[in-house]
């Protein structure tokens, strides 16, 4: 059988498997008849899953059938540049009767307006368009008295009951077997057809979520698999944005990578695409879920070292690709903040991140006191002198004018001029030296301005650009010992930058607008330390100011949340020296001041204090729990209950007491006084 005989019979297969959707196919059936009062253009809208892509191709076949062009383009591979969007649907401007269907549209999404008010209208004669996309369209194409007679939105929603039974009819499930499959997938096309896929585990077995539910639906939607190392690897890939072999290394090593890359290429429900690897939407949410739900523990330690690979990805990145990094790391917290997230993790390739130029400077000070006042523009044009190349300006895609601007500031010193001219960085400079004076090598941060006229600093893509800016300069910094980020709306940023270790230490009035200033002191958490314990989901964030650490006696202490962090980190690292010698510890009263090693004396620290858990009767078991979880590095949790011969239940039981008992007695240790230093170690078992 040659290629179109197969092109045929897969087009046949897929319409006959395609059910319901009558009022969406009788609409493209109207505008592929070329009547009068058809619609010229559709707009398929829902969520992932939901059979977009099942009618844009309906839509295809039947223009086929009718004998028109058909010109497909998919919008994952355009990065919303109207060049190449141009370029891909170019020949449905040559050809009269052409069908454009544009699919995965909500990849492009910034280039509705364009769209709309641009290209469409160059099309050729009896031209129609079917786009599809997650993000329901805007209101200007009903708004407009022109587009409203010849544009619909078609909202595709979940297949009702006797729907989803016919799907499942069609892809040869069993009549016993359909009703759990319809209660599973709640209407979704692909849910169903990924269930439908695997065939029951005995010929007539019926399927229902039983017991493990997650357990079971992977085992559903993925089948066997080789390894434990494979379904490590799958897990990986569920937590990131995309999977490129870099990030695989990073999180499972050279030779497991080497192993399973190109196993995953070949699955099924992975994608391969130019920018790697992206699984299914529904099978990445259950993997994702079977593991939060199966092992807590590994969920939080792949998310951790997930978010420690992208931080090595962005500091390895190019100037040009460093924001990109940036918002393939901000995927892996894609749900935490809920509905109202504050920043989006999708890449903005319509807007240009670019330096300062010499004839921005009119632009950016009339900006400036547009959205914040005269003082503010003041402040403005005293940092243009100073330290222009600290600015970012923004701009549309092949437009020269400017529509926001940024400043990310790096002083050493305060200088008076510095605070004549600006009153956010002189209380900045008050806060520093009377808390945490800097060292030698040392300098301050401080992301000054953050301007979209008309937007104040509301989330926009405007916004998550310079958020991003902020983030790559973090990560790929050095020397940098305080940050300082400033806001005008505490009540909408304060939260989110609290969870994330970063609180309000001061406000200050510029002109009649009041400036709210967030710190953080990397000294007392690195940002290795700081990227791992944003990820995980069930550590409360470390506070990072005040930070006395740097200036503070031999009795001072941190605050207790800190310093349980501080000990819950230095057990997960204890056998990476690196990442253990950058433990916020080391500032604590558990190090003498000016130790000549005070990684080995925080280790022996932590040793005694378990030394003395284990003295206490009702303490064994807490320090048997402790010991095989991190000192002996057990691979996992569950491994390290079998090494103990308990229940997985009971073991998770000890090792939280084991946790508390642990920060008890290191709190209660007294003040280590300046000796020299012997090094520690804990016998392993």
């Amino acid at each position: 059988m040659g290629a179109a005989g197969l092109a045929d019979r897969l087009a046949a297969a897929r319409a006959g498997a395609l059910v319901g959707r009558e009022p969406e196919r009788a609409v493209l059936d109207l505008m592929l008849s070329g009547a009068a009062h058809a619609p010229l253009v559709a707009y398929l809208h829902g969520p992932g899953g939901i059979g977009k892509s099942s009618l844009v191709r309906y839509a295809a076949r039947q223009a086929e059938l009718a004998g028109r062009r058909v010109v497909h383009v998919d919008a994952r591979f355009l990065d919303a540049d109207p060049r190449r969007m141009e370029e891909a649907a170019a020949p449905a401007c040559a050809e009269p009767g052409a069908v454009l269907l544009i699919d995965t549209f909500e990849h492009c999404q910034p280039l509705e307006t364009w769209l709309r008010e641009t290209f469409l209208l160059r099309l050729a004669d009896q031209a129609i368009v079917v786009v599809a996309g997650r993000t329901a369209p805007d209101a200007e194409w009903s708004l407009d008295p022109g587009w409203a007679q010849l544009f619909t939105a078609l909202p595709v929603r979940p297949l009702d009951p006797a729907e989803s039974d016919a799907l499942l009819a069609a892809r040869g499930v069993p009549a016993e077997q359909r009703g759990a499959f319809v209660a599973f997938a709640g209407g979704s096309p692909l849910a169903l057809s990924l269930a439908a896929s695997v065939p029951p585990a005995a010929p007539g077995a019926p399927w229902y979520p039983t017991g493990d539910t997650l357990t079971t639906l992977v085992e559903r939607l993925v089948g066997d698999l080789p390894s434990a190392l494979h379904r490590r690897a799958l897990e990986v890939v569920a937590q990131t944005y995309v999977t490129r072999e870099p990030l695989l290394r990073a999180v499972l090593g050279d030779e497991d990578t080497n192993t399973v890359f190109p196993w995953l290429r070949q699955l099924p429900y992975i994608e391969v695409t130019p920018e790697g690897l992206h699984p299914h939407d529904a099978v990445r949410a259950t993997l994702e879920a079977d593991l939060r739900w199966r092992d807590p523990e590994r969920y939080d330690d792949i998310r951790a070292r997930i978010s420690l690979a992208g931080l090595e990805a962005v500091r390895s990145a190019t100037a040009d690709d460093a924001l990109l990094r940036v918002a393939e790391w901000m995927f892996l917290f894609r749900d935490q903040g809920g509905p109202d997230n504050l920043y989006n993790y999708r890449t903005h390739p319509h807007i240009e991140d670019t330096p300062l130029r010499p004839d921005d400077v009119p632009a950016v000070l009339r900006m400036a006191e547009e959205a914040e006042g005269p003082a503010s523009a003041a402040a403005v044009a005293h940092w243009l002198r100073r330290q222009p190349d600290a600015f970012r300006v923004h701009r549309y895609t092949g437009s020269t004018t400017p529509v926001s601007f940024m400043a990310i500031l790096r002083l050493h010193a305060p200088l008076p001029d510095d605070r004549a001219e600006d009153p956010v960085i002189a209380a900045v400079w008050n806060l520093v030296e009377t808390a945490t004076p800097l060292g030698p090598g040392e300098h301050l941060g401080i992301r000054r301005f953050a301007v979209q006229p008309g937007g104040g600093q509301r989330p926009s893509p405007l916004m998550e650009l310079i958020s991003r800016r902020t983030l790559a300069e973090e990560m790929r910094i050095h020397g940098r010992a305080v940050t300082f980020t400033v806001f005008e709306d505490a009540d909408l940023w304060g939260r989110y930058l609290a969870e994330a270790g970063m609180p309000e230490v001061t406000a200050v009035d510029v002109g009649g607008l009041r400036q709210h200033v967030f710190g953080r002191d990397w000294r007392r958490q690195a940002v290795e330390q700081w990227v791992q314990n944003r990820a995980r989901t069930a550590v409360t964030p470390l506070a990072t100011w005040p930070a006395t650490a740097s200036a503070s006696g031999p009795g001072d202490q941190l605050p207790r949340a800190a310093f349980e962090e501080g000990v819950l980190d230095a057990l997960r690292t204890w056998h990476t020296p690196r990442e253990f010698a950058t433990s916020v510890l080391l500032h604590s009263h558990l190090v003498a001041p000016g130790s000549s090693d005070p990684a080995a004396d925080l280790r022996g620290a932590i040793t005694t204090a378990l030394d003395a858990i284990q003295i206490d009767p009702a303490g064994v078991k807490a320090h048997e729990a402790l010991t095989a979880a991190y000192i002996s590095a057990s691979r996992t949790h569950k491994a390290a209950a079998r090494r103990l011969g308990v229940p997985y239940g009971t073991y998770r039981r000890h090792l939280a007491l084991a946790k508390e008992r642990l920060v008890e007695q290191l709190l209660r240790q007294p003040a280590t006084r300046s000796t020299p230093t012997a090094p520690h170690s804990i016998p392993e078992e």
